[in-house]
């Protein structure tokens, strides 16, 4: 029963971390996320990975592990890609107030 408890509660959780996704590949800014956030959940899956490979329980609720941080990566992907953009407009807005100075 634990471990059925345990996979509801990470495809709960999980859910979220692909409509995040989506909203930061559309949002095209880095602005209103948070790389903190995202490297401590990351590490919170590893951590949940590596207590049930160390405690040798190893059943379906691994893969759910395994799926979620998947997810999360690429949202870390994301992040960055999303950073390198608002990057890129700064810079265009510069040139922009420079040439009207």
């Amino acid at each position: 029963m634990s471990p059925l408890l345990e996979t509801i509660m990470l495809v709960c959780f999980g859910l979220s971390w692909p409509i995040n996704v989506m909203k930061a590949i559309k949002a095209r800014s880095a602005k209103s996320m948070s790389l903190p956030f995202i490297l401590l959940i990351i590490s919170g899956y590893i951590a949940g990975i590596s207590a049930k490979l160390l405690s040798h329980q190893i059943n379906y609720v691994l893969i759910v592990y395994f799926v979620n941080l998947a997810i999360v990566t690429i949202n870390l992907f994301v992040y960055f890609r999303n950073r390198h953009i608002d990057h890129e407009n700064e810079g265009i807005n510069l040139k922009s107030y420079t040439q009207i100075a």
